[in-house]
C-alpha cells in the first residue's frame, strides 16, 4: 500500500482541516509532519478509560474528561497531538479544533514505541502551549502501572515533577481523586 502524497509533505491547518475522519484517525501532526501512531493494546485503552471516567467523576463542574481525540497545540507550524486522557472546559465539547486553553489536564499512558514521545516530546509541547497538568502511565516490572503527575510552571513554560503514585492515584489537583489502577 502506497501512502497519499499529503502524508509526506508538510501540511498547513488548512489542509489538516480538509482531510477527513478516517484520514486523520492513526495519525498525528508535529511541525506539519504526519507521524503514524500504531493502534493501542487493549490494557492501554483500560488504563486511559480508568483514568478518564474517575477524572469526570471527581471533576467540577464543567470539566468533561474523554480519549484520544485532536488537540491543536499549535497552527505554524502545525502541531496536533491526541492525548490518550483529556479534561477540558464541558462548553467546548463541540469545538473543532480544541485548543490548550480550554483544556486542563492531558495523560499519556506509555507503550512500547512511545516511551521518548511521552516522556520528553509531548510534555515539551504540552507545557508550551499551557496546558496546566500532565499526568505519564508507565507499565512496571511488577505489572502494577505507575503514575507520574506533573504542575505546568508558567513563568518557564515546564512541568515540574508532582507525586508518583504506585498503582493507586489519590490526588488532589486538579481535582481530589482516588483511582485504583491495579485491577484490569
Amino acid at each position: 500500500m502506497v501512502a497519499p502524497a499529503w502524508m509526506h509533505q508538510q501540511l498547513t491547518a488548512e489542509q489538516y482541516d480538509s482531510l477527513s475522519e478516517e484520514q486523520s484517525r492513526g495519525i498525528e501532526i508535529v511541525d506539519g509532519m504526519v507521524v503514524m501512531v500504531p493502534s493501542a493494546s487493549l490494557m492501554h485503552n483500560r488504563l486511559a478509560k480508568k483514568i478518564a471516567v474517575a477524572l469526570e467523576l471527581a471533576g467540577a463542574p464543567g470539566w468533561f474528561a474523554d480519549l484520544d481525540f485532536d488537540v491543536r497545540l499549535q497552527d505554524v507550524p502545525l502541531t496536533v497531538r491526541r492525548p490518550d486522557v483529556v479534561v477540558y472546559r464541558a462548553g467546548t465539547v463541540d469545538t473543532v479544533p480544541m485548543r490548550p486553553e480550554n483544556i486542563l489536564l492531558v495523560g499519556e499512558v506509555v507503550s512500547p514505541g512511545s516511551e521518548t514521545t511521552d516522556r520528553v516530546f509531548k510534555p515539551e509541547q504540552y507545557a508550551r502551549a499551557g496546558i496546566q497538568f500532565y499526568w505519564r502511565v508507565e507499565p512496571s516490572a511488577t505489572g502494577v502501572p505507575l503514575v507520574y503527575t506533573y504542575v505546568l510552571d508558567p513563568a518557564v513554560q515546564i512541568y515540574r515533577v508532582g507525586d508518583v503514585h504506585t498503582g493507586v492515584i489519590e490526588a488532589v489537583a486538579p481535582f481530589p481523586v482516588k483511582i485504583d489502577l491495579t485491577q484490569p
